[in-house]
């Protein structure tokens, strides 16, 4: 049996199946996807299996890597083979909006177990967060094991579920925030005479570098921002007029806003 059988092999089940390729034994992944040259193009890449969604749906835990809108049809296909089982197996989430609860409701399953994941893009390099909840079908250990499989994608992190959406809207909508702030770093730099790719490569690294210490340090990012400004220097000028500008609850308001839109979306 499989270990792990990905139904769907887009940009973020992909960066995952790679993930999890690097923790547990390739051979032990099942690639699925309804373009079948594209699975079978990252199985042969990752040295994993690859076929049909029936097949993926025999792996332990069965990940359900396909849009929000067609999660339905997704699982209503594989519950022929799910009924078929006898031995234990996990269905695993990452539709953004879609409650553990409501997967179980699409198979028909009383019993069925679901595992909610939210991954975010730099998973793909190892560098991402990946939240991740249950439903009381799924015990600790198994949920323990699932995040074990995927620690090559980064910080793997157990959450209430009814946080998911709030965490997803920091962490999830969270790059293209940050890609914004280093573009205009990077804007910046130019506007004072930097050429562009040093002045996008400055920015790019300042705030992995920053981020990284803070992480590292344990520190309030606050008290990091006072070590920087000197009394009467230049970062305190820049940080006075970020302030300003509001920068911050610009920031908030984003958070905010994410966060909104995917509550309207569930209805």
């Amino acid at each position: 049996m499989y270990t792990l059988g990905f139904i769907g092999t887009g940009n973020m089940g992909g960066a995952l199946a790679a993930a999890a390729a690097k923790a547990t034994a390739p051979a032990g992944i099942l690639l699925a996807n309804r373009t079948e040259a594209k699975a079978k193009a990252l199985a042969e890449a990752l040295g994993c299996a690859w076929g049909t969604n029936t097949q993926a749906a025999q792996a332990k835990y069965i990940l359900l890597g396909v849009k929000p809108q067609m999660m339905a049809q997704a699982v209503v296909s594989i519950v022929p083979a799910l009924k078929q089982r006898s031995d234990r197996y996990i269905l695993v989430s990452m539709a953004a909006g879609l409650a553990t609860e409501g997967i179980q409701a699409m198979t028909g399953l009383e019993d069925c177990p679901v595992i909610r994941i939210m991954p975010n893009t730099p998973a793909a390099i190892g560098k991402g967060v990946v939240l991740c909840c249950r439903n009381d079908r799924v015990t600790p250990e198994e949920l323990a094991e699932f995040r074990d499989l995927f620690r090559c994608a980064g910080a793997v992190d157990e959450i209430d579920e009814h946080l998911m959406d709030a965490a997803a809207a920091v962490s999830g909508c969270g790059p293209a925030f940050v890609y914004m702030f280093i573009e205009a770093l990077a804007d910046g730099g130019v506007a004072c005479g930097l050429p562009r790719d040093k002045a996008q490569r400055y920015a790019a690294q300042t705030l992995a570098g920053a981020a990284e210490l803070l992480l590292t340090s344990g520190k309030h990012p606050g008290a990091l921002k006072d070590a920087v400004c000197s009394p009467g220097g230049t970062t305190i000028e820049g940080v006075r007029t970020l302030e300003e500008g509001g920068f911050r609850s610009l920031a908030m308001d984003a958070v905010k806003a994410a966060y909104d839109k995917t509550l309207s979306l569930k209805g």
